[in-house]
């Protein structure tokens, strides 16, 4: 790499958190991929120039706020960004069972721990005054809550469009869906970048018999180190994208919520691919300097940049057709309209 590059990426790790994942530019592509899987029968007003553009702004935005100093949403939102998938085994769960009910899973998450301490690295104080070091993330939650407040956002537009809405009540819930898909992209993009779902996330941790890096900047360089200086772009990738496949939502018979389930899926499947991202470095294919042969490294980033838009994808369709009418709504518009004057 060469020194003005270096002298780059050192800049940017002085003044960005440690675990954004794909940096601003890697989460625009992940939502622009996604409004590109949609298909034609998607409500038409989320692909209006203006609104996709909006909706790829918006990937941004739980970035936005961990700039934010305020100890609250630091601890609030920074753990809706990850999941180390390995400390839920220390903590004697199963992933595969573990409950989709955040605080349900907060507890069981809390008791594992207690009992399994010998487990856990120890916690430096000094580091941990957001107090989000004591947990393993919550990101498969925070993206399951996204997909119940779109579906609920779709519910109350469907309701609006069809029994006596006004067309400003249509406009404003047209803009929570383009809100709700924006901010939901964030978090299914992190979910497509590997290290956002170990224990790896900074480089190697523990016992390292293959002598995988220690550096603390590799999460920043895949992030959006690489993917700037690669020429990664969405108009690179958009033909590589499949059609969306609504995911699904058949009952289990365990009860918990099948997009929950499918979440947990997803985000193994790219757990399974942290040992790989760093066999690849250390084989020099995130190496951009002329050097060295990075067309793996490419391929990989690129196809975890697709993975993600295909998923987020797959979860706002599955909330656009799972949507109901909201009764409650309706019920409501129907008594404001039998109380206005007969204009007749």
């Amino acid at each position: 790499m060469k020194f003005m590059q270096r002298l780059a990426l050192v800049a940017l790790l002085t003044v960005v958190p440690v675990l954004r994942a794909w940096d601003y530019e890697g989460h625009r592509i992940v939502n622009q991929l996604a409004l590109a899987a949609l298909p034609s029968d998607f409500p038409g007003f989320v692909n209006e120039p203006e609104t996709a553009e909006r909706i790829a702004f918006l990937s941004g935005e739980p970035d936005r706020w961990r700039n934010n100093s305020d100890l609250p949403i630091k601890h609030y939102n920074a753990l809706d960004h990850y999941l180390d998938l390995e400390q839920l085994e220390w903590a004697g769960l199963d992933p595969q069972r573990v409950s989709d009910l955040r605080y349900v899973f907060v507890v069981d998450f809390a008791t594992g721990r207690a009992a399994h301490a010998d487990k856990f690295p120890a916690i430096n104080a000094a580091r941990n005054k957001d107090r989000t070091r004591e947990w393993p993330g919550l990101l498969p939650w925070a993206i399951t809550e996204y997909y119940g407040k779109l579906k609920s956002a779709f519910s109350y537009l469907k309701t609006y469009e069809t029994a006596g809405g006004t067309p400003e009540e249509i406009a404003n819930a047209q803009a929570n869906i383009v809100y709700l898909m924006g901010v939901m992209g964030h978090y299914v993009g992190d979910g497509a970048q590997p290290l956002h779902t170990s224990v790896h996330h900074n480089g190697w941790e523990g016992e390292n018999p293959h002598e995988y890096t220690k550096w603390r900047g590799i999460h920043a360089w895949i992030d959006g180190g690489f993917i700037g200086q690669a020429g990664i772009t969405t108009e690179s990738l958009r033909t590589r994208v499949s059609a969306a496949v609504p995911l699904n939502v058949s009952p289990r018979v365990d009860g918990r919520d099948p997009v929950f389930v499918a979440t947990m899926d997803y985000i193994a499947e790219q757990n399974a691919l942290v040992e790989p991202l760093y066999a690849l470095d250390k084989a020099r294919a995130f190496k951009i300097d002329g050097a060295n042969d990075t067309a793996q490294g490419r391929v990989f980033i690129e196809n975890q940049l697709v993975k993600g838009g295909e998923m987020l994808a797959a979860i706002w369709i599955t909330a656009w057709r799972n949507t109901t009418v909201d009764k409650y709504l309706t019920d409501q518009l129907a008594k404001r309209a039998a109380a206005q004057p007969d204009s007749n």
